[in-house]
């Protein structure tokens, strides 16, 4: 207990716990929500996936640091975390690919980090409590603990702004293929999807998440990927709205994790915050229309709610969590539409669920390899015409 009352930071909690911890990335204060992921490997890929963007991340794995950093691994332009905490870090780092340590590269990007804080007592207390408010601070020297809680209990948190705009890409992006167009609406796109999507031979144009509808069907898609991004997707609108466009269009669609979500609310589902988020990649979920079960990579804290699902129009749950049963994918009967709350691309996680490409690029090309015009009689669903 000594050791942790000397330290010289801390992460502290809006409801007044106190986690102590020695500083090694850059020396600053952070604020944000601090959550925990339970992957075992990819620290790099988590700082730079951005839908961990305003979150104070605790890794469970206890030995961080020890394969450094390489410019290969990087999943997006730029770290999104506000900062990370860690049991025990290597500040020496031993394999072939390194070109860094994790302290600098945290250190030249601006972001504070924690080590010897005891993650394993962070993590039950985030999971008995829920993910919170929180503030990393590298040095406490000179300010009282009430000082620190008064400033957790005003902190900054991505769940009650709309972030998507922030961790988008400035411009589009063109990658060539000789396979179906595929147009990926990057609400916080990974380079493991664009490479998933590579590998499938798609010739591929990235949009920022705030080009219209109507731009996005100039580019005569032959489907649409809604990516992974941060935040309470209730306060993504526009990008709803964007979906529904492209719905509407009737223009074959993949909603990846936040992607899932903005689907739901598209077609008039409802999604609720989780207590404290799937984040890590070891999640089992089941096909329901297979029995198929596969590990999965997550990051999220937010979820479907199954019934709210417009199943007479259409919609069904087509897999859920085996670990609490929430729902981890929506698929229209009869249009080319699904999702899914998990991260196929698998950076970092598992690759049981790279068949999630196929599927989407098969019915791609089912569709033809130019959209139909969209149908304008019959049953609405959701925002489509059957």
């Amino acid at each position: 207990m000594a050791e942790f009352l000397a330290s010289r930071g801390a992460l502290v909690l809006e409801d007044g716990r106190i986690f102590r911890g020695e500083p090694f990335g850059a020396e600053v204060d952070a604020e944000g929500e601090a959550v925990f992921t339970t992957s075992m490997v990819g620290y790099q890929e988590i700082a730079t996936d951005p839908s961990f963007y305003g979150q104070l991340v605790c890794l469970t794995y206890p030995l961080i640091g020890n394969y450094g950093v390489n410019a290969e691994d990087d999943q997006s332009r730029r770290p999104w975390v506000a900062g990370l905490i860690v049991r025990e870090y290597c500040d020496e780092p031993s394999h072939w690919r390194a070109t860094g340590t994790l302290a600098e590269y945290l250190r030249r990007h601006g972001i504070p980090a924690l080590h010897s804080v005891d993650t394993r007592a962070l993590t039950r207390h985030i999971r008995r409590h829920g993910a919170m408010r929180a503030l990393l601070v590298s040095d406490r020297a000179g300010r009282s603990d009430e000082e620190l809680i008064e400033r957790a209990r005003r902190a900054w948190t991505p769940g009650e702004h709309e972030v998507v705009s922030t961790v988008t890409t400035p411009e589009p992006q063109v990658i060539d293929g000789p396979g179906p167009h595929v147009v990926v609406l990057d609400c916080g796109l990974k380079e493991g999807i664009i490479s998933s999507l590579k590998r499938r031979g798609a010739r591929i144009t990235v949009v920022p998440v705030t080009t219209p509808v109507s731009e996005i069907l100039a580019l005569a898609p032959d489907g649409v990927v809604t990516s992974p991004g941060p935040g309470d997707p209730a306060q993504a609108e526009a990008a709803v709205e964007t979906v529904q466009g492209i719905l509407g269009a009737g223009v074959p669609f993949l909603g990846i994790c936040l992607g899932h979500q903005l689907l739901a609310r598209a077609i008039g589902a409802e999604t609720r915050r989780l207590k404290f988020g799937h984040r890590g990649g070891n999640h089992p979920v089941k096909d329901l229309q297979t029995g198929v079960v596969r590990i999965t990579s997550q990051n999220h804290g937010y979820y479907v709610d199954a019934g709210s699902v417009p199943v007479e129009q259409g919609w069904r749950v087509s897999q859920v969590s085996l670990n609490d049963g929430t729902v981890e994918g929506l698929e229209h009967v009869s249009l080319p539409f699904f999702s899914i709350q998990y991260h196929p691309e698998g950076s970092p996680g598992p690759l049981d669920s790279q068949d999630v490409f196929d599927r989407f690029l098969d019915r791609v090309r089912a569709a033809g390899s130019r959209r139909e015009a969209p149908v304008t009689t019959g049953t609405r669903i959701g925002g489509v015409q059957e």
